[in-house]
């Protein structure tokens, strides 16, 4: 049995990892929740890997949140492949520190690519940090073009949208932040979709955060059928927490 591999270079993080079953949906493809776990999730090893783990981030009262992701799909990959997964960092612009991502499966193809929006905050606080109060180490720029489209800032719903339903948070929606995990969302939006276009993959995805959710409190979901996309929006008490687009 070939044994997975990794590999840290000064400028990105690589590992090769297989899709399970709980990466896919009942087609074997695999899930947009599943793309935007592992996108956090290799952020995670890269800075793990450099020595900042999440422990040492805190001590350092700077903490890394989701702001804004971007999924172009090229190839949906299916269970049990193995995937060639890099990230890089690419720089700062304004308040928001990118990282991007390609997913390439064993012949080299482009499968997926992804670009992501972080905010730097003081995890005791919540202020947000400019980029340069980030000591830890120089964000460095990815050196390839990643065939993925922007991130963007996603409309809020007005007139013409359906209501869904509600969606109260539960215990196994929440991470080690005590809100829920940043790939949950992608479930979320699909299990409110129309049947029709649950067993689809999407061209693209885009999805914006915008205030936590906690354990307890009930998201109004909104809906809204456009011509190749349809875009989702929960509400929580204090307002508008995500907003999706998924473009078919």
């Amino acid at each position: 049995m070939d044994s997975f591999k990794t590999a840290l270079a000064e400028d990105s993080y690589f590992r090769q990892e297989e899709l399970t079953f709980a990466d896919c949906d009942r087609n074997k493809n695999i899930r947009i929740s599943a793309l935007l776990r592992k996108a956090a999730n290799y952020a995670g090893y890269d800075y793990d890997a450099r020595g900042l783990t999440h422990e040492k981030l805190l001590e350092m009262r700077e903490a890394f949140l989701l702001s804004r992701m971007a999924v172009r799909v090229h190839r949906c990959p299916r269970a049990r492949e193995v995937l060639d997964i890099t990230t890089w960092e690419n720089g700062a612009k304004g308040v928001h520190m990118q990282r991007v991502y390609e997913l390439r499966d064993q012949e080299g193809r482009l499968c997926a690519a992804i670009k992501s929006d972080w905010i730097l905050v003081d995890p005791v606080t919540r202020k947000i940090l400019r980029p340069n109060s980030f000591t830890a180490k120089a964000f460095t720029v990815c050196p390839k073009e990643i065939d993925c489209p922007d991130t963007r800032k996603i409309p809020p719903l007005k007139e013409g949208a359906a209501a869904l339903g509600l969606r109260r948070i539960v215990w196994s929606d929440l991470d080690g932040n005590g809100h829920v995990y940043s790939a949950n969302y992608g479930d979320i939006v699909w299990d409110y979709l129309p049947a029709d276009l649950q067993d689809r993959t999407p061209r693209e995805f885009y999805i914006n955060y915008s205030k936590e959710a906690t354990l307890g409190e009930e998201l109004q979901l909104l809906g809204l059928r456009e011509e190749n996309a349809y875009r989702v929006e929960g509400l929580g008490p204090a307002g508008l927490c995500f907003s999706a687009l998924c473009v078919f």
